[in-house]
């Protein structure tokens, strides 16, 4: 596929089908993460990748928010989240992208490079951008994904259930899997920015 159509046709999918992803898709979409820049070539990251029902299961007991109380006689608790994590469940694979800081501290502190102030962190930039390999190579497979945030407090959770080392730090999740027929709500209606809106030439204007 052209990189062009694969940006194109780059976007968040939310529910999978009943299908399993080729170990070798996988293994690609982890190959090409590990290809991304990485501040002094430091690639302090790691992928913790999720493809059996059992782990996968685990993953969302995991992080999932505890269910909310039972509803009230002739009243529904169907909601919006309830919906996504229902879709979200049906992907056969997730991987989890983590940073490590340490590492960057210490590549740092080596002689060719000094030590920086850190004005942004770049071990979770680098993370990000390892990430967006994953959701690129992914359409290029033929395949869909969805980058999510973890809850806050749920991380020790997480952490506990897979026996995640404390140097590493998970910036998110990705679900992958094939796309289920577009059924029901597209997702948000908001409309890209104009270009003119979001890109300034030599310096901001009013």
């Amino acid at each position: 596929m052209e990189f062009q159509e694969v940006v194109r046709r780059r976007r968040m999918v939310r529910r999978y089908a009943d299908r399993p992803v080729a170990p070798e898709s996988v293994d690609r979409l982890l190959a090409n993460a590990t290809r991304g820049p990485s501040a002094g070539f430091t690639q302090g990251w790691a992928f913790l990748v999720l493809d059996t029902p059992a782990d996968v299961d685990l993953f969302w007991t995991a992080t999932s928010p505890d269910a909310p109380p039972a509803a009230e006689e002739g009243r529904s608790l169907v909601s919006k989240p309830t919906t996504w994590l229902d879709g979200m469940r049906t992907a056969p694979v997730v991987i989890v992208p983590m940073s490590d800081k340490g590492a960057y501290l210490d590549r740092y502190a080596e002689a060719d490079k000094g030590t920086p102030d850190w004005p942004v962190p770049y071990w979770h930039m680098d993370a990000a951008m390892a990430s967006l390999l994953i959701l690129q190579t992914a359409v290029d497979e033929g395949l869909g994904a969805c980058f999510f945030g973890v809850p806050g407090a749920r991380i020790d959770a997480f952490r506990a259930a897979f026996d995640v080392p404390p140097n590493l730090k998970p910036v998110g999740a990705i679900t992958v899997g094939h796309r289920a027929d577009d059924t029901g709500s597209p997702g948000s209606p908001a409309r890209r920015p104009r270009r003119s809106g979001v890109v300034h030439r030599g310096r901001f204007s009013s």
